[in-house]
């Protein structure tokens, strides 16, 4: 009788915990794991605006979720009607690969709110030590040599891109490299110079950063390192 008393009790506790998980995983940030597939609507953060404080104070994260990111997705969604597009029927990745076809409406748009959505999966409360996992560091090493080259060159993408535009780490057959695109440009885009599949991105729009570090780029790039959500970067490497 006490064992099975004891088993009920444990099962019990087991699914309980089974029902957390999800919640946990909200509350920690880690979307997207196992898939991170960007449609066409905007969708909820899984965080608030405040959580990403102090790398990214909450008033920029609201104006920039609910007017930058949000007009984009809404001219998007325009543009999809007036050239005819079936969402249902075309991918927005496979969009991307065929944008040079479009207007300029759509490839500011559609990449605007491509890649805002991207970013937000990307990123996760602040950690005092944030390091990728070890099959990242493995291909950081191989990549570039060790994860701080990896930095560097990272952060010189983004310090140099001059005006608007993004920084990214992509891969391309198992191998990483970092660039950047301007405007709302991405490397999935068949008219970027910078191809592969997107791993993770930095806006560098003054929309991004203005209202807290002003035009001290390199600050806000500097503080980024801390809410790298590095497990969906290692979710998204598996499949390059």
């Amino acid at each position: 009788m006490q064992s099975r008393r004891r088993f009920i009790i444990q099962s019990t506790q087991a699914a309980a915990a089974l029902t957390m998980i999800p919640d946990l995983i909200q509350a920690q940030g880690v979307t997207g794991i196992p898939s991170d597939e960007i449609g066409y609507t905007q969708t909820p953060l899984v965080y608030t605006y405040a959580s990403l404080e102090p790398s990214i104070d909450a008033m920029t994260m609201e104006i920039h979720y609910t007017k930058h990111a949000a007009a984009y997705t809404k001219n998007m969604t325009d543009a999809l009607t007036a050239e005819k597009v079936d969402a249902s029927k075309k991918s927005i990745a496979e969009l991307m690969s065929e944008i040079s076809k479009y207007s300029t409406k759509m490839r500011n748009n559609a990449g605007g709110h491509y890649n805002h959505e991207f970013f937000w999966k990307s990123l996760r409360a602040p950690r005092a030590f944030n390091m990728p996992p070890d099959n990242l560091m493995k291909a950081f090493k191989e990549s570039f040599g060790s994860f701080d080259v990896f930095q560097t060159q990272f952060t010189d993408a983004a310090k140099s891109r001059f005006g608007s535009g993004w920084a990214w780490l992509v891969g391309e057959n198992g191998k990483l490299k970092v660039g950047s695109t301007p405007n709302q440009d991405n490397p999935l885009m068949d008219l970027s110079d910078l191809k592969g599949l997107p791993l993770l991105g930095l806006d560098v729009w003054e929309h991004a950063y203005y209202l807290k570090y002003q035009n001290r780029r390199a600050d806000y790039i500097s503080s980024f390192w801390s809410i790298v959500n590095w497990d969906q970067v290692a979710a998204r490497f598996i499949n390059c």
